[in-house]
């Protein structure tokens, strides 16, 4: 990976430093201080999202769906547009402990994310979803498997 100035108001490192924060004890308010107003995020298993107010929404399922969800950050490096993130995914879903890998690729903005495409194999949280049929109630109450929303 090329290491490259990302930004006069913050470095790669210090936004993987508020990155791992924001994991550790994750909060929908959070999110302000990582992604500018017109963010485009992309990940398995739903649309892409535009915009602060409706990743906040989305996150609002997420944690709905997953309350203890949280990450770890493995490494990461810079790239010529931003950074690249390795971490892992932990939490319980269905009274069971549930982890998975994914990467994150952040285009930065002035040290803000301008876009996000998150990487991990969507296989591990669909076998989880079915083989744990006490999620099912909260996962459905948080809407995240609405196709119309």
């Amino acid at each position: 990976m090329v290491q490259a100035a990302v930004s006069k108001t913050r470095s790669a490192q210090e936004f993987v430093d508020a990155f791992a924060r924001f994991w550790r004890a994750p909060s929908v308010g959070g999110l302000e201080g990582l992604l500018v107003e017109e963010i485009v995020l992309r990940q398995p298993l739903t649309r892409t999202i535009r915009g602060l107010e409706a990743s906040q929404r989305e996150f609002v399922r997420i944690f709905a769906a997953i309350p203890d969800l949280h990450a770890r950050v493995d490494r990461w490096g810079s790239t010529d547009d931003g950074v690249l993130i390795e971490f892992r995914l932990i939490g319980t879903l269905g009274g069971r402990p549930l982890e998975w890998p994914a990467v994150d690729h952040f285009v930065l903005k002035d040290g803000m994310a301008l876009e996000r495409t998150t990487y991990y194999d969507a296989s591990r949280l669909l076998v989880a979803f079915v083989t744990r049929p006490k999620c099912w109630p909260r996962v459905m109450r948080s809407g995240l498997l609405n196709p119309w929303r």
